[in-house]
């Protein structure tokens, strides 16, 4: 169950969604992101010899292939204290400066909420 109190039903999924990912592939960090149209796209990190992505990086590509053309928020779940400069990077250019990131811990409790700018 994700303990993330204060945040609304959206948010709420999307940090579960994040820790759902990171727990069933067993990585080190789950991310999801919430387009303009309400769709969400859950990834977990990729570590392969020729490509390296952090969760959130991967879901923003997720959506971008997708064909989102915005974001309203995202979230990680992760053993990091706060969301890379990188990761802030891949969301702000899909979603604006502005963009919520939610930043949760492996046992679901709301860490940290950054905005992408």
């Amino acid at each position: 169950m994700t303990e993330s109190t204060g945040l609304g039903a959206e948010d709420r999924k999307i940090v579960t969604l994040a820790r759902s990912a990171r727990a069933r592939n067993g990585v080190p960090e789950g991310a999801a992101v919430r387009d303009e149209t309400g769709r969400t796209y859950v990834a977990g990190t990729v570590h392969l010899e020729s490509l390296r992505l952090s969760a959130l990086r991967t879901a923003v590509a997720m959506a971008v292939a997708s064909g989102a053309t915005s974001l309203e928020a995202a979230a990680v779940v992760s053993e990091a204290q706060a969301p890379s400069d990188e990761d802030l990077a891949a969301v702000r250019d899909l979603g604006g400066a502005g963009t919520p990131v939610l930043l949760a811990g492996p046992d679901g409790v709301l860490r940290l909420t950054v905005t992408a700018g």
